[in-house]
């Protein structure tokens, strides 16, 4: 099959050299020094689930150049979304699907009104990566899962054929019929987990074992809950016993990729995250005091590290 990755990220270089490995056409959309370095040398995967060095990738930083293909994996920054929405038309074409892995609640709202409601495809994924270096792409742990679906539930032959095609790479991928629960479901999590090892500069482990910062972790997940609940999302009953499984499974030195980003010095998605449980919480007339203190410590970060 024909896949591009827009862009090709942590996220999206990790499943897209998966893809690559297994023989299929992809196309990395990429710019900078990340693009130059995978022209140069190649793009490294480093895994748990195997290491990988594809010495000849298909880099581009133009998307027409490409054309368009079975499946897009849409896995910019939240800030990104519009602008690399526009960018990815050219790889659209009457077949294709765009499948969002993007960390926030809203990625399919605002890419559908520029790619059609036809193409865009919700969608989460369950991976620790970063970029190490240009070029080098760290995955951490030994998990790498994708959800998709429509947020509607309704039935679609064709992603379900491309599901089926990109399991044959080895990739963790189910079709979900309820992927707005799934998105939100993750939301929750990521939330308290961003949130908390970027504003303490610890790793989950660490706020796993301490009574205080293992409470405030749970508030943060119990006021993302709520807000969505609002908006109209029913939890399963079992949920929060589900999230306990999930904290406890993560890796002791495992931090959200808002960590990364703040020790790095990047912009941070924090109006996507924090923020937007904030909003959602005065929206709803639903108290968020946790997630306003965790936007009020990383404020002056969010664009980069102050001058």
């Amino acid at each position: 099959m024909r896949m591009a990755i827009m862009a090709a990220g942590a996220v999206g270089g990790y499943f897209g050299g998966r893809m690559a490995a297994a023989g299929h056409d992809v196309a990395f959309i990429a710019r900078g020094g990340h693009r130059d370095a995978i022209r140069r040398d190649g793009l490294k995967i480093e895994s748990a689930l195997g290491d990988l060095h594809l010495t000849r990738v298909n880099v581009t930083d133009d998307p027409k150049k490409v054309g368009p293909v079975d499946v897009v994996l849409f896995a910019v920054k939240l800030w990104d979304t519009e602008t690399a929405g526009e960018q990815t038309r050219p790889l659209v074409g009457p077949d294709t699907r765009v499948i969002t892995l993007q960390n926030g609640v809203d990625s399919v709202e605002r890419l559908a009104p520029i790619l059609g409601d036809n193409s865009t495809i919700g969608g989460t994924t369950h991976v620790v990566a970063r970029i190490a270096q240009p070029g080098v792409i760290r995955h951490t742990g030994a998990m790498a899962k994708i959800r998709c679906g429509r947020l509607d539930g309704r039935p679609d032959p064709i992603l379900a054929s491309y599901v089926e095609q990109i399991k044959t790479a080895n990739i963790d991928i189910t079709l979900a019929d309820q992927m707005r629960l799934d998105i939100w479901k993750k939301f929750v999590l990521l939330s308290a987990n961003s949130g908390m090892t970027a504003s303490t500069r610890q790793p989950l482990g660490v706020i796993r074992e301490d009574a205080d910062m293992r409470a405030f972790f749970s508030k943060l997940m119990n006021e993302t809950m709520a807000v969505g609940r609002a908006t109209g999302v029913e939890f399963p009953p079992d949920f929060p016993a589900e999230l306990d499984r999930l904290v406890g499974a993560f890796a002791p030195a495992t931090k959200a990729s808002m960590a990364n980003d703040l020790e790095a010095g990047n912009r941070l998605e924090l109006d996507w995250i924090a923020g937007k449980v904030v909003a959602l919480g005065r929206k709803f007339n639903i108290p968020t005091p946790g997630h306003e203190a965790i936007y009020a410590i990383l404020k002056p970060y969010r664009m980069g590290r102050p001058a």
